[in-house]
């Protein structure tokens, strides 16, 4: 099963400084239908203006990974921790029994564009803590870079959960397979670009619930970025 999730069918809020597209139900964005996938609960993919953010407030019990996708964004939180992440690098958060941050646009002049994605845990009331590394995109091109995954394999960052977040770069033309152990859902988030996954297609900002599905072909139609979320079956 290969479900769609059309770009155009997300939830949207325009806060002014903020324009978010929302996969999942959020914040006052809510579709009985679209709860999450598995333990995938949020896919945001925000625009912040320049010099604006989120002010310091509170998470617990989320594993979350900030994926940048132009611009920068700040952060600092009640760890100690602060950098600035850029196009590039990956965040991630565990916000475990609780953690407060802030998440800022530092330029005056050029918007951030990013995708926030929230992983339910697999054991909540876990200690608090933040990592921030290098997702250098050449890595990306024609093959499988591990961005995230619960025991930090090939350089990914560490969430704590049996899930793993893949991301690739195609050129037109060009395909990729993957092999989905039974039992084990997907997830797939475009970027950018045109997509086609077992012969079914996809444009940027478009998802794609998959269940029951052993090998997926992905072949781009044009030059295309896009996420891959391997998660645990549901409980």
């Amino acid at each position: 099963m290969i479900q769609l999730r059309p770009a155009a069918e997300r939830g949207y809020a325009d806060h002014g400084w903020l324009q978010a597209r929302h996969s999942f139900s959020f914040a006052e964005y809510y579709d009985p239908d679209e709860m999450g996938w598995g333990v995938l609960r949020v896919i945001n993919e925000d625009r912040v203006a320049p010099g604006a953010g989120f002010g310091m407030h509170g998470h617990r019990d989320m594993e979350i990974v900030t994926y940048i996708l132009s611009g920068a964004l700040a952060h600092k939180d009640s760890l100690g921790n602060g950098g600035v992440i850029r196009r590039g690098e990956v965040q991630r958060m565990s916000a475990g029994k609780g953690i407060m941050h802030s998440e800022l646009n530092p330029s005056a002049e050029e918007e951030t564009h990013l995708l926030q994605i929230w992983i339910q845990p697999a054991v909540p009331g876990g200690k608090a803590s933040y990592e921030q590394q290098a997702l250098p995109m050449e890595e990306m091109y024609g093959r499988w870079r591990l961005v995230a995954s619960p025991d930090g394999a090939e350089g990914s960052t560490t969430i704590g959960q049996d899930a793993r977040l893949w991301a690739t770069r195609l050129n037109a033309g060009e395909q990729i397979d993957y092999t989905l152990v039974p039992g084990r859902l997907a997830y797939v988030q475009v970027i950018c670009g045109e997509l086609e996954i077992n012969a079914k297609r996809l444009r940027a900002g478009d998802g794609a619930k998959i269940a029951d599905e052993a090998d997926l072909n992905f072949l781009a139609g044009e030059n295309a970025e896009f996420l891959l979320f391997d998660l645990p079956p549901n409980n």
